[in-house]
């Protein structure tokens, strides 16, 4: 290699295998259809089996639920089907009793219009609260017809303002009108929102949190409109005017302070930032903001910017590119990445990514994880990630989506078009493709009614995906072939070699466009090689001619049966890692 290798500092959480469980659909303990606390408790020792290090828990406040828990109406308390206080503090205890960590995510850029911050805030013009919110007057076109202050789309769709009969006032959301945008530029409401969100629960003894839309916080305040680029809407894309605003590195560092004196580490969710200048400060250790961000470049492909639900096609060149960006920009640097392709926002990546052709699955979800697992950077999965779980199928019907954008987004279409079937149909498959719900769908533990999420007497908030049957957690478990164990070994794999699977310098190998194949080097010269088949056809590859000392015994991880390799030639989404004798 052509550089020296830099160690990037050692840290606990930059070793970590991160779990992402999406409280609702992980596992319902007491049969009301709806996921729970005491449930995740249950699978507790399921994780740490997995290899799992840090629990992330998505919201489990109290919440109206207008957008899934991510609307608070109070930070102090459980949403009450999720269970109590006290099942959170069991939560947190029993997670630690089996030398796991526990973060939550932490959602202060809006809350609820419930919550009573908001409540009092839109009681009168003269509340003491008033500006813990982002309110403004109407404005009005030469027919004397009232409109919002700006022309900016929310990300829900429609205007960013939501008209208050009774002050006479628009008050500004960038997601639903049931989440109101916090005014950060009132110093008293952050206090309040550090008290409330941020120190109740460090006090409890949680190990950090996952930032929700962390660049988000301070906007334009001049509120100006943004650029006409769809002229047959009303509102128009803003991303610039309300993301990554004037202050926002100054308030990141508020927060930072904050958590000054708790062992704990932040990973922050950063939206429409695809420019590496405009991501170093926040993830630079020296600047004292986030320890890493989720970028959004290769779980985006396929989406036009800003509107999810126009699909782009997108090559294997496009994936490799932008999964493998980040490894290259943190090198020499004192950042630090994450490694992930889905989340509670995103399509399974099994299904965008490779193929849930029932011939081809098994194999590429094995895939997918062989690659990840050799990445540098801090390990998320997303519950079901570790079993293979697919997308909903083209069949599922309109009527079993439950999320709000793809609820919105199916009704605009209807509206604009007077219920077009084709305009439909193509508004379905978009859904198909990209909706939110394939990653909110019950958890598959077993092959009973309702996959062992709940009894079978009862009727899961979410319906279970058919695939239940042959995707499941029990059919997994100790079955040496199967996606879970293989999981389960490469997180093991990963573990043995953190100096170079963890920490390792990147480099990219160019072969034959369907290949993805990288190298990995260790401080003290040890070296791995990663290679794996994106395709559905064999492939050719040889090893790079620098690599030439690695041997066939220097395989220690593949897809495929031991009689099924071929030195020179991968089969369909077939993957290897090969690691150096030690030097």
């Amino acid at each position: 290699m052509p550089h020296p290798v830099r160690q990037h500092e050692p840290k606990w959480w930059k070793e970590a295998v991160v779990y992402e469980i999406y409280v609702s659909s992980f596992k319902d303990s007491n049969n009301d259809g709806i996921g729970d606390i005491p449930g995740i408790i249950s699978k507790l020792d399921y994780l740490r089996d997995l290899g799992v290090d840090v629990l992330w828990i998505s919201p489990h406040y109290k919440s109206p639920q207008v957008d899934m828990g991510y609307d608070i109406s109070d930070y102090q308390q459980i949403h009450e089907p999720y269970g109590s206080m006290e099942d959170v503090d069991t939560l947190i205890e029993q997670t630690h009793t089996r030398g796991m960590k526990i973060i939550f995510d932490l959602v202060i850029n809006h809350t609820s219009d419930l919550h009573p911050w908001f409540q009092e805030s839109r009681a009168s013009l003269d509340s003491p609260k008033r500006d813990w919110y982002i309110w403004r007057p109407a404005r009005y076109d030469a027919t004397g017809k009232r409109c919002p202050p700006t022309n900016w789309r929310s990300n829900f769709g429609g205007p960013t303002w939501t008209w208050d009969e009774q002050t006479q006032q628009y008050y500004f959301h960038i997601y639903a009108p049931g989440q109101p945008d916090l005014n950060w530029e009132n110093p008293e409401c952050r206090r309040a929102i550090y008290d409330n969100a941020i120190r109740f629960w460090l006090e409890k003894g949680i190990d950090g949190f996952r930032v929700d839309t962390v660049n988000r916080y301070s906007k334009r305040m001049d509120f100006v409109d943004a650029p006409v680029t769809d002229p047959n809407d009303e509102t128009q894309l803003a991303f610039q005017n309300f993301t990554n605003g004037p202050r926002i590195h100054e308030y990141i560092s508020e927060v930072r302070s904050v958590l000054a004196g708790y062992d704990v580490f932040t990973v922050g969710e950063l939206p429409n930032t695809p420019d590496e200048a405009d991501v170093m400060p926040f993830i630079s250790a020296r600047e004292k903001q986030l320890d890493m961000v989720f970028n959004f470049d290769t779980v985006y492909l396929g989406q036009t910017p800003g509107d999810r639900f126009t699909l782009q096609t997108f090559s294997k060149a496009d994936f490799k590119r932008e999964l493998t960006k980040w490894q290259r920009v943190i090198q020499d640097t004192d950042a630090w990445t994450t490694v992930f392709l889905e989340n509670h926002d995103q399509g399974r990546s099994v299904s965008r990514f490779a193929s849930d052709d029932q011939a081809h699955r098994v194999q590429a979800a094995k895939m997918l994880a062989l690659v990840l697992g050799t990445m540098t950077g801090t390990l998320y999965l997303y519950q079901g990630q570790e079993i293979g779980m697919v997308n909903a199928p083209p069949s599922y019907p309109i009527e079993d989506y439950k999320c709000i954008r793809s609820v919105n987004h199916y009704n605009k279409i209807h509206q604009q078009t007077g219920g077009d079937p084709v305009a439909l149909s193509q508004a379905l498959n978009a859904l198909q493709k990209v909706a939110r719900d394939h990653a909110r769908v019950p958890m598959q533990w077993d092959d009973s009614a309702n996959a062992g999420f709940c009894d079978a007497q009862t009727t899961p908030w979410m319906r279970v995906l058919d695939t239940y049957r042959e995707i499941n957690v029990a059919n997994q478990v100790g079955r040496k072939d199967s996606v879970f164990e293989f999981w389960k070994n490469t997180i093991r794999l990963r573990n043995q070699h953190k100096d170079l699977l963890v920490y390792g310098r990147f480099q990219v190998i160019d072969q034959h466009e369907d290949l993805l194949v990288f190298v990995k080097e260790a401080a003290n010269g040890k070296v791995s090689l990663t290679v794996a088949n994106l395709s559905d056809q064999p492939r050719q590859w040889s090893l790079p001619p620098s690599l030439r000392g690695l041997k066939p015994s220097n395989l220690v991880l593949n897809t495929c049966d031991a009689q099924e390799l071929q030195q020179s030639q991968l089969t369909a989404f077939e993957g290897r890692v090969y690691v150096s004798n030690s030097p």
